[in-house]
């Protein structure tokens, strides 16, 4: 199937950078936020990006307009009929997410893949919401979206092999690697990288060392180019609660519990970067 009218849902910080990518790369691309102060703080953050690599001389500014251009802002889910490819950016909550899909599901016409960006919630779970599972595919972007390379592609047991072939072509299109993952919690990424950070909260809360000095053992001992703290500041701190608690529930083995110290931080408002305030102060 070709793809002209690329659907996002969700414009921030994630969705924002999959608009981005996917403008650059030459596709219309209908982006989509409940709010109109959403949107436009999507794009206002998009053009801030894309005015940094004009600054950079990695592009001119006739093509950062023509970017822009192609990226059209709305509040209306049912702009994204328009769309021939969706993917959904949305927090990282079942609800919300099996709702958009059901949503999707009636918009969207009957050949359009509706992927999602979730980094662990199983893809069948969400397929099932679907009256298309075979159609239904994880696109899971890493964050910074415009820098980083690397999407996991993750088939449903019912995802069929054309829109497995789409989903990755689209991601070669973006200048991206794409990895094949098996559906389970977290798939390769998340399974990996957030038991790592929730070791760290429990590091920090058992006193084992202050914030900074387990970001400098990771960072300078490990070779690692951010600390695991300033990382999930980065990630946000609700959603690595919420991944690891997916992690918890799904395998159901006690390695994964997440650390009570996270949970109060998430009780407490402190969410990292995105409110100012996480393991960190910015």
């Amino acid at each position: 199937m070709e793809v002209k009218t690329f659907g996002v849902v969700g414009a921030g910080q994630m969705g924002g950078g999959i608009a981005q990518v996917a403008a650059m790369s030459g596709l219309a691309v209908i982006m989509h936020d409940i709010e109109d102060k959403f949107v436009e703080k999507g794009v206002k953050t998009i053009s801030g990006l894309l005015a940094k690599n004009v600054d950079k001389g990695k592009m001119t500014s006739e093509e950062r307009d023509a970017v822009l251009g192609r990226i059209r802002p709305v509040t209306d889910l049912s702009a994204l009929a328009d769309a021939d490819f969706v993917v959904e950016a949305a927090s990282e909550v079942e609800p919300v997410k099996f709702e958009i899909f059901r949503n999707l599901d009636r918009i969207c016409r009957s050949e359009v893949i509706l992927a999602t960006n979730t980094s662990s919630i199983p893809i069948g779970r969400i397929a099932a919401k679907t009256k298309r599972a075979e159609q239904v595919i994880g696109m899971h972007f890493m964050n910074p979206v415009p820098v980083m390379k690397l999407v996991e592609i993750i088939r449903g047991l019912a995802t069929n092999d054309a829109t497995h072939k789409t989903t990755w072509d689209l991601s070669l299109r973006f200048g991206k690697t794409p990895v094949n993952a098996n559906d389970y919690p977290g798939f390769i990424a998340n399974r990996i990288l957030m038991p790592m950070i929730n070791e760290a909260i429990y590091a920090l809360y058992h006193g084992v060392g202050t914030v900074e000095d387990i970001d400098a053992v990771m960072k300078l001992g490990m070779n690692h180019p951010m600390g695991p703290l300033t990382l999930a500041d980065l990630i946000g701190l609700d959603t690595c609660l919420a991944i690891m608690e997916m992690l918890y529930t799904g395998f159901s083995d006690s390695k994964y519990r997440p650390c009570p110290l996270l949970r109060r931080y998430v009780e407490t408002g402190w969410l990292g970067r995105k409110v100012g305030r996480g393991f960190y102060t910015y």
